[in-house]
C-alpha cells in the first residue's frame, strides 16, 4: 500500500485572498514505512512575503525569486503523488493551497476523499490534549530538535513518524528488551524478520555429527548433553522414515 505524507509552506492563510504556495515536501510510505522516495520543491510565489509568514518559515522573497514557478514543476508533483492517499496535519489547509495552485496550472484538483488528516486522528486518540506537531513529537518521543522553523520536507518527515504512531502501525513489530547496566534497552524487530519463506540449508555434515557424537561419548554417562541427544535410529527405521 502506497501513501504520501506531505506538508506545505505559504505566504499566508488564505489562497482565496491571493496567498500562494512557496514550498512542498512529500514523503512516500509503502506499507506504512518510508520508502526513501521524496519530492521537495520551493516555488517563486510571484508576490511579496508578509512578515508574519516569514517569521514562521524563514523563506524570503530574495531566496525564492530564482526558484521555479509551481506550473513548471506541477507535472513532476502530479506524477509523484499518483493516486495514493494524501496525509497531512490540518489537511484542509494544505489541500486548499495545493488545489489553488493546481487550478492556476489548469490541472485536476485533488479530491477531499483522498485526505487523511492526522490532526483529526490525534484529536480522537488524545481528546483534550494539545495536538500540534511539536506536541505529538514530544508525546511519541520523536526527535524534532532540528525544527527551529517550519520546513515542508522536515515537517513531512516528522509527520510520517507521528502518523505511524497514531495508527498503531509500530505494534506490528516485536519489541525485545534487554537490561544493560540497569537500564532497559528495547530493540524493535519486524515480524517479517522472524519468519523465513524456506528453511536454511544445513551446514553441518554427517561426518561432523558423527565426530561430535564420539566426543560426547567420552564425557561419561553423567554428561548433560546426553539427555538432549536423540537416540540413534536403526538403519531400517531411517529407511522407513
Amino acid at each position: 500500500m502506497r501513501e504520501i505524507v506531505f506538508d506545505t509552506e505559504t505566504t499566508g492563510l488564505d489562497p482565496n485572498q491571493g496567498d500562494r504556495l512557496v514550498e512542498i515536501g512529500c514523503i512516500e510510505l509503502v506499507n506504512r514505512f518510508p520508502s526513501g522516495r521524496t519530492f521537495h520543491c520551493y516555488f517563486n510565489p510571484e508576490r511579496d512575503m508578509p512578515e508574519a509568514a516569514f517569521n514562521v518559515h524563514g523563506l524570503s522573497v530574495d531566496f525564492l525569486k530564482d526558484k521555479p514557478l509551481f506550473a513548471h514543476k506541477v507535472e513532476e508533483l502530479i506524477e509523484f503523488l499518483g493516486d495514493a492517499p494524501l496525509i497531512a496535519h490540518n489537511a484542509m489547509f494544505d489541500l486548499g493551497f495545493l488545489n489553488a495552485e493546481l487550478g492556476r496550472a489548469k490541472k485536476t484538483v485533488v479530491s477531499r476523499e483522498r485526505l487523511i488528516d492526522t490532526l483529526m486522528l490525534a484529536r480522537r486518540k488524545h481528546p483534550g490534549g494539545s495536538n500540534r506537531l511539536d506536541d505529538l513529537c514530544a508525546r511519541y518521543k520523536i526527535d524534532n530538535s532540528k525544527r527551529v522553523k517550519h520546513g515542508a520536507l522536515l515537517d513531512a518527515e516528522l509527520l510520517a513518524e507521528v502518523y505511524i504512531e497514531l495508527i498503531g502501525a509500530r505494534q506490528t513489530s516485536l519489541g525485545l528488551a534487554t537490561v544493560v547496566a540497569g537500564v532497559v534497552e528495547t530493540r524493535t524487530v519486524s515480524a517479517t524478520m522472524l519468519t523465513r519463506a524456506m528453511p536454511l540449508t544445513p551446514r553441518i555434515t554427517d561426518a561432523e555429527r558423527a565426530a561430535h557424537r564420539e566426543f560426547v561419548a567420552t564425557l561419561g554417562d553423567e554428561a548433560i548433553w546426553k539427555k538432549y541427544w536423540p537416540t540413534e535410529a536403526k538403519p531400517e527405521e531411517r529407511a522407513a522414515s
